[in-house]
């Protein structure tokens, strides 16, 4: 069995604007993939490009694609590590749309085993509650937000932060006002303080009843998380500071964070996130499975790969319900409230609508 040709689509799906520290967001500017097998079968794949964070858009994915593409053609599926190895050997970095390689990957072994990814990689099933998240606007606006969320049935609400300080506090006092005490608030200000920003926020939000903050500082002020870990009230997850298993080594041995947010955009997929996961359970650094915009078939494989490690503990598996306004996806995992079904199937257990497909630009190699 050997890989025959790779179909690769834009897979771009509108959304509300959805606004973070460094930017807003019009479309889901995703990639999706099938590399098709000697066999008649194929796996699926899908990533979503977000530049201001990883530094990849929709267009250099494409492009990146194509070349990966002619890398595997007529070579083993099974054979993950080598595959894996020779889009690095290729090209460094890259590791967004890498991830929607290595899921194809995943898919085909666990299809190939005739069992679900959760499964195929070890684990047993069981239903996540996914947080919901707030992104920025005016503190009457986010507040307003939270209590409606509240109203659905939402209980866990994780909140965009990272721009004027006095006004991120303004934001959680009046959400947590609105949302009431019993509901579990997440901060996240995606790199946007400085170092004295973050000690003045930790300080001031410790009254609102935070769970943890990420990614307080930009990733190359590192050197002050140790210190910021130390004097915060509020735990700190790193999320834009851990790429892959040697940072989150690093940040570990510095003592520098309390928990890391895993995301296959930035890990280049499962084999690197399963590296990450096993060096933070080692030394009981709880993890997080989060997301860029992706559909719900990355969110399958999002939710497979939570299954098989339980050192990940929290869940902010979100995007389809906020924002997306179209949903081009069959199977799947299924939102029950908050709450996140896995599918089955064998392999992930999604795929994209052929009938979107059709209006997106696309190639196969």
């Amino acid at each position: 069995m050997t890989i025959t040709r790779t179909d690769i689509w834009k897979f771009s799906i509108p959304m509300h604007p959805f606004t973070i520290a460094t930017g807003t967001m019009h479309f889901a500017q995703n990639i999706f993939i099938r590399v098709h097998l000697s066999d008649g079968t194929y796996g699926v794949g899908e990533c979503s490009a977000f530049p201001m964070i990883t530094g990849e858009t929709q267009a250099t994915c494409f492009e990146m694609a194509k070349e990966f593409a002619k890398l595997w053609k007529g070579k083993d599926p099974l054979r993950i590590g080598d595959r894996l190895g020779e889009l690095d050997d290729f090209a460094a970095y890259n590791r967004t749309i890498k991830s929607a390689f290595d899921i194809a990957l995943y898919d085909i072994a666990a299809k190939q085993a005739g069992k679900p990814l959760f499964e195929y990689l070890g684990g047993t099933y069981k239903e996540i509650e996914t947080d919901l998240t707030i992104g920025i606007a005016s503190p009457e606006e986010m507040a307003e937000k939270a209590a409606q969320f509240v109203k659905t049935g939402v209980r866990i609400i994780k909140i965009k932060l990272g721009k004027k300080v006095g006004e991120d506090i303004e934001r959680v006092k009046l959400i947590r006002r609105a949302a009431g005490p019993a509901t579990v608030l997440r901060i996240d200000a995606n790199q946007g303080w400085s170092y004295d920003d973050a000690v003045e926020a930790l300080l001031s939000m410790a009254v609102c009843g935070v769970e943890f903050c990420e990614q307080p500082m930009r990733h190359w002020d590192d050197h002050h998380l140790p210190h910021l870990k130390k004097v915060s009230p509020i735990p700190i997850m790193a999320d834009e500071s851990v790429y892959d298993h040697r940072d989150a080594e690093r940040l570990i041995r510095a003592n520098a964070c309390d928990s890391v947010n895993i995301k296959f955009a930035k890990s280049g997929g499962i084999h690197e996130a399963i590296k990450i996961h096993d060096v933070c359970k080692r030394s009981s650094i709880p993890c997080m499975m989060g997301g860029m915009l992706e559909s719900r078939i990355a969110q399958s494989a999002f939710a497979h790969f939570a299954l098989a490690h339980d050192n990940v503990v929290y869940y902010d598996m979100d995007t389809p319900m906020l924002g997306h306004t179209a949903d081009p996806v069959n199977g799947g995992v299924r939102y029950k409230g908050y709450t996140i079904e896995t599918p089955l199937a064998p392999g992930i257990g999604a795929d994209a609508d052929d009938n979107f497909l059709r209006n997106c630009e696309s190639v196969t190699i």
